[in-house]
């Protein structure tokens, strides 16, 4: 007697889907997250764009609430302690007794002459302290040019006593007041810059992309054009033509839209590509059908769906337009005095008697320069990788 044995089989009803895994190590179903959980999920494994993220935000914090945080206002100056070097903060001061006791303070200074050359100099004295605490009242400032206020979160408890954690530089300024205040300009011409390139490189890109043709001709030859162009020498022209005669304010806007006004070419021939891959999709064509005019086409059905890859290259872009406004003000025909920027910061300290005397003037500026575009790039290439979140 034979004995059948009938195995019940599930027919397949499509292709097999891997899940994806969570940071939080939770197994996630491809076919149910949509584009932008997938997005982060690969985004969140990649632990250096993470830490390069947060290193951006506190940039941005620092820019956006520089009167705050900055001990002091950035022409304040003591001609006394010029070059002085950077004070020491401790969390603990030794009394006559011997014990120890909690007090914020940073060491003072001893004041030394060189006998040879008479020059008077300044010294760290560890024996001294100056009492410095949190949120104090400080050099008055106009917080976001709105209301008036006098509150730093750090500073000495005596406004007559000094405190430079960076140093000083050669007219007495406190250099951490000045970084702080570089900051928020440095940063905001990277945004403002990249958001105007953003705008033409969208747009101009969408426009050949979608159309082709004589359009496509005609906007392709314009980016090969300005890709050609020496873009340093460009720069220094274009840069040396501001009149002196304008005002600070006027002279950041011109500086942001040159340093801007080549940086499109890159992301117009990336959306490009990317239309002339989608504008024969099924979603496009029955776009079409259901009455949707060429502009609605463009702008609500085929680009959003390239979002990611758009802040994946604007992103890699931010870097590209710091260095030009460093460069810029570096070389003395981008940002002038009375704008505080890292430029304008490097720019004041380019001669080897302040290299060799009074380091940190060069060390500083440089190191937040460096950090940031560092940042940014592996801000970027994490993005990018993450914009398909598909591809293992």
């Amino acid at each position: 007697m034979t004995v059948h044995t009938f195995i019940d089989e599930q027919p397949e009803t499509g292709p097999a889907i891997t899940p994806l895994k969570a940071a939080s190590g939770r197994a996630t179903d491809t076919g149910s997250a949509g584009q932008w959980q997938l997005i982060w999920q690969k985004f969140s494994r990649n632990k250096l764009a993470v830490f390069s993220g947060w290193v951006i935000i506190i940039f941005l914090f620092i820019g956006v609430f520089a009167e705050f945080l900055a001990p002091s206002v950035p022409d304040a100056s003591r001609p006394q302690f010029t070059n002085a070097p950077p004070q020491q903060l401790g969390f603990f001061v030794t009394e006559e007794d011997g014990s120890s006791r909690f007090q914020m303070h940073v060491t003072g200074y001893a004041m030394e002459v060189d006998p040879a050359s008479l020059r008077r100099t300044y010294v760290p004295d560890p024996d001294q302290h100056v009492p410095v605490g949190l949120f104090v009242r400080g050099a008055p400032y106009k917080m976001w040019g709105l209301f008036n206020a006098d509150i730093h979160l750090l500073g000495p408890l005596n406004p007559g006593d000094t405190m430079y954690l960076l140093g000083t530089d050669r007219l007495g300024r406190d250099l951490m007041t000045r970084l702080v205040y570089g900051t928020r300009i440095s940063m905001s011409i990277g945004v403002v810059g990249v958001c105007i390139s953003l705008l033409l490189g969208v747009v101009l890109g969408a426009v050949s992309g979608f159309y082709g043709g004589i359009v496509d001709t005609l906007t392709q030859r314009l980016i090969e054009v300005i890709s050609s162009m020496p873009t340093i020498p460009l720069w220094l022209g274009l840069a040396a033509a501001i009149p002196l005669s304008w005002s600070p304010l006027t002279v950041y806007f011109v500086i942001t839209l040159i340093v801007s006004l080549f940086g499109w070419t890159g992301l117009a021939r990336e959306v490009r590509g990317r239309f002339f891959a989608l504008r024969g999709e099924d979603f496009v064509t029955a776009a079409k059908l259901d009455g949707s005019s060429e502009r609605r086409v463009i702008f609500r059905h085929i680009l959003p769906s390239l979002t990611s890859h758009i802040l994946a290259v604007v992103t890699l872009a931010l870097p590209t337009m710091i260095v030009a406004e460093t460069a810029l003000s570096f070389l003395g025909i981008g940002l002038k005095a009375p704008i505080v920027s890292w430029g304008v910061l490097l720019q004041e300290a380019q001669n080897v008697r302040t290299i060799a005397n009074a380091p940190w003037q060069l060390v500083w500026p440089a190191g937040a320069v460096v950090v940031t575009v560092l940042a940014y790039n592996f801000l970027g290439d994490g993005m990018r990788d993450a914009a398909d979140p598909y591809e293992s």
